[in-house]
């Protein structure tokens, strides 16, 4: 695996590949676990050739948020690439990204707003000028997003689409631990306790898309949800949600593929995740049915 920070290295080296197949990336912030290998794994299968960014990016944090703090671990990173078959790791330094006079950014209206939007304002600015500049420097076949970030995965989608970007956006499904916990680099900031505590966020989310399957009025599921949060210790509970599962526009009766997002802090940790939730004609029949 190529450990690459330059972009004239990085044009250089992806024009050797091309030459031999598809190329997939896979754009992380690093810290990297299972999740993340899962989208290598999925990268692997769609193309011939890997390439994982890691870019902890300035312009998706807010001014009152973990930049400083967010954990890096770039040898445990490129190890693990490495062992995971990717061909080249891309790890530039903000300089490189946005260097002196950079003035320019991509917003996405519509699905960029209210959920994680509106309480980080700015947030997914930053994330859609980032992976365009991502898909301008590596020029992928296909990209790879993960699920528990879904309010991102369509801002990225409504961009592509938008502007008639030539690359596959494909959304993989949240990993999560035994205990239901979606993977997340920000997991390491809870302590023993709240790790425990944090189970009661799928839980609540999986609840509470049950009962809306089963017919319960959407509000009265939500409201049931909050109410669990913050019996679990969740504090504030920015948001829990039923959008449109495409368009992300509030659902307030389930008739078409839904999802059901939620944003909450435990301690001094803010946990998201998300469920799909299909109307019961749409649902695939169990195993043995």
């Amino acid at each position: 695996m190529q450990l690459i920070r330059e972009i004239d290295a990085l044009r250089s080296a992806v024009a050797t590949l091309r030459e031999g197949g598809r190329i997939a990336l896979v754009p992380t912030m690093g810290a990297l676990h299972a999740g993340h290998m899962a989208l290598v794994a999925e990268a692997k299968r769609r193309a011939a050739h890997v390439v994982a960014s890691v870019f902890v990016n300035p312009a998706q944090f807010g001014p009152n948020e973990d930049l400083s703090s967010y954990p890096r671990r770039e040898a445990s990173d490129a190890r693990m690439l490495e062992e995971a078959g990717c061909a080249i790791l891309w790890a530039p330094d903000a300089a490189t990204m946005y260097p002196e006079g950079y003035a320019t950014t991509v917003s996405v209206s519509g699905v960029s707003e209210g959920l994680c939007g509106a309480s980080r304002p700015g947030h997914f600015d930053g994330v859609a000028t980032v992976v365009a500049k991502l898909f301008s420097q590596v020029r992928p076949d296909v990209v790879l997003f993960g699920e528990k970030d879904y309010q991102q995965l369509a801002v990225i989608r409504r961009m592509t689409r938008d502007l008639d970007l030539p690359v596959e956006v494909v959304g993989v499904p949240t990993q999560r631990d035994a205990d239901g916990l979606a993977l997340s680099s920000r997991n390491v900031y809870l302590s023993d306790e709240e790790r425990i505590a944090a189970r009661a966020l799928p839980r609540a989310l999986g609840e509470a898309a049950q009962a809306i399957r089963d017919g319960e009025p959407v509000e009265e599921a939500i409201a049931v949800a909050r109410r669990k949060l913050g019996a679990a210790g969740f504090d504030p509970v920015e948001y829990v949600e039923l959008r449109d599962a495409d368009t992300l526009e509030p659902v307030s009766a389930l008739s078409r593929p839904a999802r059901l997002l939620a944003a909450a802090r435990l301690g001094g940790t803010r946990l998201i995740d998300n469920l799909g939730v299909l109307p019961k004609e749409d649902e695939e029949p169990s195993l043995g049915r």
